[in-house]
């Protein structure tokens, strides 16, 4: 497939705001969408009314809600062609029809091209082996139609249509999708299962984290099941029915609880660190990402309507620890995963 030239669709572009982007600003909005137009312009833009909210002029401080459209048309001059340039990768499809596609996304892939990555992205490698995605998405994103963290293993749906991203996006919003995680935790539970209940919101003082709010921020549920207690860590089985930003990573935190190998909210090195048995340490340690993993992934199919439901096996890193720990104490757990 060619690079993917997008003067065009920069030139016009209809944005749908997912959970994870409410709440910001409209001109960071925008500006987060493409490396190519400053937020700056962008706020000149949207006061000249070349943006649209709902069909609405607005300020570029308008706070933005799920579900809502921003309509750009930008003027002759302003558009900035990017190409995206196709870059093989090896994919794990786990389905694939010519209006969707089913990945097992492998930890350290990042999903699209943004600061700090510009290639080797999970876009460029899909650019290569699809004919055709979406155009809906935004200039550098097309088809994501939602996405896992850099590190982050497992199941993601990806759109080939644009009739099929905007039908995938409804489900997201109304949260008809089966989303159900496994996680490594520090600790032990004295329940089998519960409930996690708060609201989430960017940190005061670290934009690129996010933190459980009083009083402002948006809703997030997350349900837990305990799979097994393997000495001083556990493995969960997670369902969220809200998408927000590190939503598990975030409240596995909060209930002291983080994720292993979470270097941004308290379950890295240091953490890793503090474990008591020397052999059980000795196994985390060279744990080098959070060992959170999309596991089951099920929606109804954009065009046919008909239920699809998906497993992605664990990858190869998690499930080497779970076998080491599996050891360790007798267990045998990792190869229902």
């Amino acid at each position: 497939m060619k690079g993917l030239e997008t003067r065009e669709t920069l030139a016009h572009r209809v944005f749908v705001v997912q959970g994870e982007d409410a709440g910001m600003r409209l001109d960071a909005f925008l500006s987060s969408r493409t490396d190519e137009i400053s937020r700056s312009h962008f706020k000149g833009l949207i006061q000249d009314g070349h943006v649209l909210v709902n069909s609405r002029r607005v300020k570029p401080s308008w706070e933005l809600k799920e579900g809502d459209q921003v309509d750009v048309r930008l003027p002759s001059g302003s558009e900035h062609p990017r190409r995206l340039t196709p870059q093989k990768q090896s994919l794990d499809i786990l389905y694939e029809d010519e209006e969707l596609l089913v990945i097992n996304k492998a930890p350290g892939v990042v999903v699209h091209p943004g600061a700090g990555h510009q290639e080797g992205t999970l876009v460029h490698g899909l650019l290569a082996h699809c004919s055709s995605l979406a155009t809906q998405g935004g200039p550098l994103r097309p088809g994501i139609v939602h996405r896992l963290d850099r590190d982050t293993s497992g199941a993601m749906v990806v759109a080939k249509s644009d009739r099929a991203y905007l039908r995938l996006i409804e489900q997201f919003k109304s949260h008809e999708v089966l989303k159900e995680y496994l996680a490594l935790t520090h600790g032990k539970f004295s329940q089998k299962q519960g409930t996690i209940e708060t609201l989430m919101d960017r940190h005061p003082g670290e934009r690129k984290k996010m933190a459980v709010t009083l009083g402002k921020g948006r809703g997030a549920l997350t349900r837990w099941q305990l799979e097994k207690e393997l000495g001083e860590v556990s493995l969960l089985r997670i369902r969220i029915t809200t998408g927000r930003t590190h939503q598990i990573r975030v409240h596995l935190s909060h209930i002291h609880r983080p994720v292993v190998g979470d270097e941004t909210y308290g379950g890295g090195r240091r953490r890793l660190r503090s474990i008591t048995s020397e052999q059980t340490r000795r196994v985390l340690l060279g744990v080098n990402r959070q060992l959170l993993h999309a596991f089951s992934l099920g929606f109804r199919h954009p065009v046919r309507e008909t239920p699809l439901h998906f497993s992605a096996p664990l990858s190869r890193d998690f499930k080497e620890i779970l076998q080491a720990l599996e050891e360790l104490h007798s267990i045998e757990i990792s190869d229902r995963f």
